[in-house]
């Protein structure tokens, strides 16, 4: 598989184990809103069982320099995806494994697009939809033609496309928007917060069948 994928809200060691070489294990800390959300110390279980193949991410919102240095530290992720603000006080080497998520909205004519961050500071870039009630698992579709100019315009840049994604459409996702990655959560739940591992391994299948196709 070359398109990148990432489960997010991960919290189960059964859906860990459905991570495919080369993809990421996604865990929500520090957003109790969030049916989603796993103590620090719970992360770091299940970052242990995580095939030596992908990799361990944490989710964010608006987190402090204690809560990043942690993740790192601590929790042994690695990478941290950010929805809100990046806090001052964090090392290059530290805002290299930051992941931004860019929200998209749909954009009227003439409007100008979300700006992307530097290449140089972020290589990795996470696009969602705008608006949801909690950043990140609402089942919103960001506007994917919005999407498809973003990546267009940055050649190179490691996208990954998120918001509403399932099994039914990210085969549509990947032929319009073109991203480096896909990033789903909801859309491999049997309820909020609870993955399913039939629609992981439909969701896996449904990539494999576009990579398959357009080959």
């Amino acid at each position: 598989m070359s398109t990148f994928v990432k489960f997010c809200g991960l919290s189960q060691a059964d859906s860990i184990a459905e991570i495919p070489a080369g993809g990421a294990a996604g865990f929500v800390v520090g957003v109790p809103q969030s049916p989603r959300n796993i103590t620090a110390e719970r992360a770091a279980e299940l970052v242990g069982l995580i095939p030596s193949e992908a990799e361990a991410w944490g989710v964010v919102v608006d987190p402090s320099v204690d809560l990043i240095h942690q993740l790192f530290e601590e929790v042994g992720v690695d990478r941290i995806q950010v929805y809100g603000t990046v806090p001052d006080g964090l090392d290059f080497l530290e805002l290299h494994h930051l992941v931004p998520s860019v929200p998209v909205a749909p954009s009227p004519a003439g409007a100008p697009d979300p700006v992307v961050p530097a290449a140089e500071t972020y290589p990795r870039i996470h696009l969602d939809a705008a608006g949801g009630p909690l950043p990140g698992g609402s089942g919103l579709r960001p506007d994917w033609e919005v999407c498809a100019r973003l990546v267009d315009a940055n050649p190179g840049r490691k996208f990954i496309l998120a918001g509403g994604l399932t099994a039914e459409n990210v085969g549509d996702a990947l032929a319009t928007v073109r991203p480096w990655g896909v990033d789903v959560s909801s859309g491999i739940e049997s309820a909020p917060g609870v993955k399913d591992v039939t629609k992981i391994r439909a969701f896996l299948a449904a990539v494999t069948d576009f990579e398959s196709s357009h080959g």
